[in-house]
C-alpha cells in the first residue's frame, strides 16, 4: 500500500470511528430558576464524562448550553462542544429527554419544547451568572 492509499484508509477509519460515539449516560440535576432549569453531565462510551451542561429555558423553548468559562474580556468560551450539527442534535435530544424524565419523576410535567434555533443563535444569556446564583441558593 502506498502513502496516498494509507492516508485514505486512515481518513476513512477516523470518519467511521467518529460515527460510533454513543452517549451512555445522562445525569440531570434540576434547578428552579427563571431560565436555568437543570445541570447535566453526559458520559460517552462509558469512558468519558462532560459535566457542566445546562438546560436553559430560552425564548424559543428549551436548549442545551455547553460547559463554558468566562474570559478576561467578559465573554464566554465553550470548554467542550460538538463540532458538527449531528452530534449537537444527538446531545441535545438525549439531555432534553433525560430532563423531561426527571421532571416526570419530580411530579412536574411541563411539555419540553425544543428551541427552534441552535444554542449559539439563542438569546444572549449569562449562564455563568445564573449558575453562580443557583449555587448560592
Amino acid at each position: 500500500m502506498n502513502a496516498p492509499q494509507r492516508a485514505l484508509v486512515y481518513a476513512v477509519s477516523l470518519k467511521v470511528r467518529r460515527l460510533q460515539v454513543d452517549i451512555t449516560e445522562v445525569r440531570i440535576t434540576l434547578r428552579n430558576e427563571e431560565k436555568l432549569k437543570a445541570f447535566a453531565s453526559i458520559t460517552f462510551d462509558d469512558c468519558f464524562v462532560v459535566r457542566g451542561l445546562k438546560v436553559i429555558n430560552g425564548s424559543q423553548g428549551y436548549f442545551v448550553s455547553m460547559p463554558s468559562r468566562k474570559r478576561k474580556d467578559g465573554s464566554y468560551q465553550d470548554v467542550a462542544h460538538p463540532i458538527n450539527n449531528d452530534m449537537r442534535k444527538k446531545i441535545e435530544d438525549k439531555v432534553l429527554d433525560a430532563f423531561e424524565n426527571e421532571l416526570n419523576k419530580a411530579g412536574t410535567t411541563p411539555v419540553v419544547a425544543k428551541a427552534a434555533l441552535p444554542a449559539e443563535e439563542e438569546e444572549d444569556f449569562d449562564v455563568e451568572e445564573e449558575a453562580g446564583k443557583a449555587g448560592q441558593g
